[in-house]
């Protein structure tokens, strides 16, 4: 969940399954979300996303206003979560 800033995402290849709600207990928006699946993400929404496929996930977010500093990279939701 992002408090101050929207954020638009873009399956550019496999698929997913993505959950958007009010709380983090309540997560009631569901779809299953594949290649040029857009997703977008009101500030202050709880949101995950999900790989289901067999391939890796790939995807690109854009955050307005940006959130991450340039070149920031996390290779895993542990490690993004850490620096929330």
């Amino acid at each position: 969940m992002h408090p101050n800033v929207d954020q638009f995402l873009r399956i550019e290849q496999g698929q997913g399954y993505v959950q958007m709600g009010e709380s983090r207990e309540n997560l009631n928006f569901t779809r299953n979300v594949f290649d040029d699946s857009a997703i977008v993400i009101p500030a202050g929404t709880w949101h995950n996303l999900t790989n289901i496929g067999i391939v890796p996930l790939k995807l690109y977010s854009i955050y307005a206003p940006p959130n991450h500093p340039f070149g920031t990279i996390h290779s895993t939701k542990a490690e993004a979560t850490e620096h929330d």
